[in-house]
């Protein structure tokens, strides 16, 4: 854990458990998050959503967020992103953002609170297999990266959701099923 909070600390990646699939993590900085997607090789218009311990964390570095909308578990949640922050995670959207506040463990949530948030995308090869543990994890990641291993994970990568419009709109269905999704996040709008 101490190495893993060392690098991200010093702006070099990471390898993370979440509560779905393991992450390739760094610091939200644009020279960290540079070196993130140069490791993995993802594209520059591809977005990559912040992850944090607590929905306090988000709203730290994103001020027009709305508590009500941050809903925590295998949920990534695009939502307005009026003051156009974090360029470099946006991708082609740069008013809209993702954020995810994952059920963690103790000791992940134990290195975001020591870090505050991070930016993260599984840990895979762009295109490639979810990966469930460490050992799915591909071998030049895992080279270079420090990691917190937790075994087995779900598998299954978090539903995202765009809270952007009128209507929520499930993009894509992970750990959470549609129907599942779209009533939770009813509901935390009705709040």
């Amino acid at each position: 854990m101490d190495e893993l909070i060392e690098a991200l600390r010093s702006g070099r990646p990471g390898l993370f458990p979440t509560d779905t699939v393991y992450g390739l993590v760094s610091l939200p900085t644009e020279e960290a998050v540079g070196a993130l997607y140069a490791l993995k090789g993802r594209r520059p218009e591809q977005p990559t959503a912040l992850l944090a311990a607590r929905p306090e964390q988000l709203v730290r570095v994103l001020p027009e967020l709305e508590p009500a909308r941050l809903v925590r578990g295998a949920y990534t949640l695009v939502l307005p992103n009026p003051g156009r922050r974090f360029p470099w995670l946006t991708g082609t959207r740069p008013d809209a953002i993702g954020v995810r506040i994952p059920d963690l463990s103790p000791a992940a949530s134990s290195v975001l609170e020591t870090v505050g948030c991070v930016a993260a995308t599984s840990a895979n090869d762009p295109g490639g297999p979810d990966p469930l543990s460490l050992k799915d994890v591909p071998v030049r990641l895992r080279e270079v990266c420090p990691a917190l291993d937790e075994g087995p994970l779900r598998g299954v990568p978090s539903t995202v959701v765009d809270l952007t419009g009128a209507e929520p709109r499930v993009l894509r269905e992970g750990a959470v099923p549609h129907d599942e999704a779209m009533a939770r996040m009813r509901a935390a709008l009705a709040q």
